[in-house]
């Protein structure tokens, strides 16, 4: 079956005269929420078509952005692909220097800032993107053309729409970049009308649904996800304006669906965690009681009056509460960008919160495989879906039960932009893609992600290790913001810990600790092994690390170590921290 769209201008199209008069994008402004209709987002697009090719824009030119989301993200998006032309978005918390390497990678001709010192920024720039020939701020006027004198100059001049092939370049995703400069994914209309099909055919979104977007849009998943799927449906859209103010602004907009990521959940988990760990025996048992007999329902089990009871009276005195802080009309939320931990998953199932775990990546447009309403396996990231194959090769694992996820379908990128050699090592000419991620399938189809190829590194010993996993349930610890294992080539593992400074100077205080130098202290090395065992329980003894280093700076965009996708870059942890990881093999 063909996808229901040939282009994103045809999307965007069917789906403003279809709902013309709702409501599609949320804005808080002075307090209050502001909305605008479908039609009234069709009204500006047109007229930044008209602006754009004003200035030149045609087929295959290349309009980049460097915005966190916001209606005007959007509106130059469908004005770009009503061109012709091909979308290259960037992250505000981007280093300049991979801006400049973008924008010349891209030859990209418009680039719109976000910001009037963004747009300063640029101009300083130029030099080095000879094919850059106009600056528009968002925030303008300053020195480059604003945003509200491209509207006006539409409005004076439209441009009838350009319907581009399906084949066509609808926009570059640049990844991460998490060992090097950012490689520009290039997906067609085609790529991404094929991944809207077939995953939201797996779900019943709808003009009744409203969503709080705060997932970068530079991201393949917020923007294919959630902006182009959302819109495809009529589903409205708020926009999340800071991330402090997310749980409040939930509050407000009452979503009934949610495009999320794990790490919004493990904050959840978290938080709960503290918050009951605080409060009476009677209401933990309670909680813990709750819990337990959700698991129970969820695997379909018989549950008897008692059990019954409690949980009744634990959704209504604790669960509903947490329910509350999402708006109280969550139907389900889809999770995705990286795996979510089974007990997490659980837990917030518990809640009475469903969650749809997915898996892909923006090589993929980016899902590849989900669970959904009717087929779910908590611990997994789903079925393949619809029109999308994928298996495994062991060949490149010494663990028979797992190897490399390789995937064929309508979805899989083009290529890497100016990339031919990385391009070839991706996309050997068999098919499939080869996506660098450890998994296996099991005897049901479902897809389990067991870390990263790259990442994969060997002990001494010869016994491979795959660190994200342990990582990531590391950070489940009430005392744990972030961790890293390290021990490529060494006898054992040992890790860099970033801890709560909160919750370790209240341990500190009922404990009677001095904490001083947090790498030397004893007593919070010992609490922080202890919260290993816990949350590492599941893995191999050799795979846990056997010294700590401790600080209290967190991995972080600004710092840069985190790329814009919060995944870690390992090559600067290792730059900052690589003395103090390798002299704890000296101790």
């Amino acid at each position: 079956m063909d996808p229901e769209y040939a282009n994103l201008v045809e999307l965007f199209e069917q789906a403003c005269a279809k709902f013309d008069a709702r409501e599609l994008f949320g804005t808080k402004r002075g307090g209050r929420w502001e909305w605008m209709t479908f039609g009234q987002f069709k009204a500006d697009v047109d007229k930044c078509r008209g602006g754009l090719a004003q200035l030149g824009v045609r087929a295959g030119d290349k309009v980049a952005i460097i915005s966190n989301n916001r209606v005007e993200w959007a509106v130059l998006a469908y004005a770009t692909y009503s061109l012709g032309a091909v979308y290259v978005p960037m992250y505000e918390v981007q280093p300049k220097d991979e801006w400049a390497f973008i924008l010349h990678d891209s030859d990209a001709k418009v680039v719109v800032a976000a910001t009037r010192v963004i747009a300063e920024t640029l101009e300083g720039l130029r030099t080095g993107c000879p094919k850059l020939e106009k600056i528009i701020s968002l925030e303008g006027p300053g020195g480059s053309l604003s945003y509200e004198a491209l509207l006006s100059q539409g409005a004076r001049t439209p441009k009838d729409p350009v319907y581009p092939a399906s084949s066509e370049v609808a926009g570059f995703i640049y990844t991460s970049g998490t060992t090097g400069m950012p490689k520009g994914v290039v997906l067609s209309h085609s790529n991404i009308c094929f991944d809207i099909w077939a995953s939201f055919s797996c779900f019943d979104f709808g003009p009744l649904d409203r969503s709080l977007a705060f997932l970068p849009w530079a991201h393949s998943y917020g923007q294919v996800a959630e902006l182009h799927g959302l819109l495809s449906r009529g589903t409205s859209i708020a926009i999340n304006d800071e991330v402090p103010n997310l749980v409040a602004n939930l509050a407000e907009v009452r979503p009934t669906v949610l495009v999320a990521v794990p790490r919004i959940f493990n904050r959840i988990y978290d938080g709960i965690q503290k918050q009951m760990a605080a409060k009476p025996g009677a209401i933990r048992a309670l909680f813990k009681k709750g819990v337990d007999v959700a698991g129970k329902k969820s695997r379909g089990e018989r549950i008897g009056t008692l059990d019954s009871m409690a949980h009744a009276l634990a959704d209504k005195l604790i669960f509903s509460k947490v329910r509350a802080k999402f708006g109280g009309r969550l139907r389900f939320v889809v999770s995705g960008s990286s795996a979510l931990n089974k007990d997490v998953a659980m837990f917030i199932d518990a809640l009475g919160i469903e969650v749809y775990e997915g898996y892909g990546l923006s090589e993929t447009s980016p899902v590849a495989a989900s669970n959904y309403p009717g087929h779910r396996k908590i611990g997994s990231v789903g079925l393949p879906l619809p029109g999308v194959e994928i298996r495994i090769d062991k060949s490149v694992s010494d663990d028979n039960h797992q190897g490399e996820i390789l995937i064929k379908g309508r979805n899989v990128m083009q290529g890497y932009h100016n990339r031919p050699e990385e391009t070839a090592l991706v996309l050997p000419g068999d098919g499939y893609l080869r996506t660098g991620d450890l998994g296996y399938l099991d005897e049901d189809g479902y897809l389990f992600i067991t870390g990263r190829l790259k990442e994969q590194y060997k002990l001494e010993n010869g016994k491979y290790v795959a660190p994200a996993p342990l990582e990531e349930d590391l950070k489940l610890s009430p005392f744990i913001l972030n961790a890293m294992l390290y021990g490529a080539n060494h006898a054992y593992n040992v890790a860099l810990i970033v801890v709560d400074k909160v919750a370790v100077a209240e341990w500190a205080k009922e404990n009677g600790v001095e904490l001083g130098d947090l790498s030397k202290n004893q007593k919070l090395n010992e609490l922080l092994f202890r919260e290993i065992e816990t949350y590492g329980s599941k893995f191999k003894s050799f795979e846990r690390p056997k010294k700590l280093f401790i600080t209290d700076e967190d991995f972080s965009t600004e710092n840069e170590l985190l790329t814009p996708s919060l995944k870690i870059k390992r090559r600067n942890v290792l730059a900052k921290y690589g003395k103090q990881l390798e002299a704890l093999y000296s101790e």
